[in-house]
């Protein structure tokens, strides 16, 4: 239960004092407060210090943490955000609300919100937290399938986050084994919702979900900085034509990228060796698996049928991902000792070893690409 005690003033002080400090050494020792334990004084600092990093709008006074796992697993602002643009209306309900991130900012856009979580400890917190911030809603501590079943009206939009941890706390990554069963659930959420928003595991195969679940409108692959964070699914009531994927790297210049799902079986790449330009795509459009469609879109060439790497001789500035300007080296003419950022693609060697091999070190602002294009093995250097 929210030990309301861990507010006094000096407790306060102490866990602001000490936001920089050895958790597992702080742990060791012994409380200086009758009114609360170190395990729970360690429980906020390590609140304060995922918080400065994943969600800076919950450092705020009067704000509790819950324990680490679902900190671990609470979406960050940025992803939180970004989901908050796609969904509005008037009535809205999370069906796992764990810490309520993906939910504070979703709810912002809705004149009704309902949170369902099944942890009752957890749901105490949000409710808690969201008084400090004068948010309103409804509290509901129940399963999502018993909320569901027992529920007598529609929403605009339901948000599911399935917990992706077996009993045993290993990851799973099929529909079937994430918690609550989508599969199960899928047809009696489209009896309560118009628009259904799920997020799953970035590793989960897109084409999979295209064929498993019901009437996909959207798939957005969602990265932060090049990161895939999370895979978000969006499915309508009614019948889907086809699915559109969308792939957004966050905290970036890059420009958002979207194609429909069968687009790729139908796309042919052209091939080239390489020319002035080198475009590497970023990891979401990596995960989108549309490769030769993103040279048809793009109007680029790729380098090799199994070198997701793409070549121009002008510059396109609109394209999802890194753009070098290179042009090929001989081993011989590497520099001993000379630094490099170094990408392998379709090589046999990976980074470490090729920078063993020629004896160059880490870092700097220039990029080797070891790679292979249609005259073979080949070495870009960035200018």
């Amino acid at each position: 239960m929210l030990n309301n005690r861990i507010f006094l003033p000096e407790i306060q002080i102490f866990i602001r004092a000490n936001l920089h400090a050895d958790l597992h050494s702080l742990l060791l020792k012994k409380s200086p407060f009758q009114e609360v334990s170190m395990p729970e004084i360690v429980q906020q600092i390590k609140g304060w210090q995922v918080a400065a990093k994943k969600f800076p709008f919950m450092l705020h006074d009067g704000i509790f943490f819950p324990a680490g796992l679902s900190l671990e697993q609470s979406s960050s602002e940025a992803t939180a955000r970004y989901k908050a643009s796609l969904a509005a209306g008037k009535t809205f309900a999370d069906l796992t609300s764990g810490f309520g991130i993906d939910a504070f900012f979703l709810a912002g856009n809705f004149s009704e919100v309902s949170l369902v979580e099944q942890n009752t400890e957890l749901l105490e917190i949000v409710r808690h937290n969201w008084g400090i911030f004068g948010r309103k809603a409804y509290f509901i501590n129940q399963s999502a399938e018993t909320f569901l079943k027992k529920v007598n009206h529609r929403f605009d939009w339901i948000f599911l986050d399935p917990a992706r941890r077996n009993a045993f706390r290993k990851k799973v990554f099929l529909l079937e084994d994430l918690s609550p069963d989508i599969l199960q659930l899928q047809g009696l959420m489209k009896e309560k919702a118009d628009n259904i928003m799920v997020k799953l595991s970035p590793l989960i195969d897109i084409s999979y979900l295209v064929h498993t679940l019901e009437n996909i409108a959207e798939i957005h692959i969602i990265a932060v900085k090049n990161e895939v964070k999370d895979l978000l699914v969006i499915m309508q009531k009614d019948g889907v034509a086809n699915t559109k994927i969308v792939s957004i790297n966050l905290e970036s210049n890059e420009p958002a990228f979207s194609f429909l799902f069968g687009e790729e079986k139908e796309a042919v790449a052209e091939y080239s060796e390489a020319q002035r330009f080198l475009y590497i795509p970023n990891n979401g459009v990596l995960k989108s698996g549309f490769f030769n469609g993103l040279a048809a879109q793009f109007s680029l060439r790729k380098l090799h049928p199994n070198t997701h790497l793409y070549t121009s001789d002008q510059k396109l500035d609109s394209f999802p991902g890194r753009i070098l300007e290179v042009e090929k080296v001989h081993p011989k003419a590497l520099i001993r000792g000379s630094k490099w950022n170094i990408i392998s693609k379709n090589y046999p060697l990976k980074p470490d070893i090729l920078r063993k091999k020629y004896h160059l070190q880490d870092g700097g602002s220039r990029y080797l690409v070891f790679t292979e294009d249609k005259s073979g093995k080949i070495i870009l250097a960035s200018r």
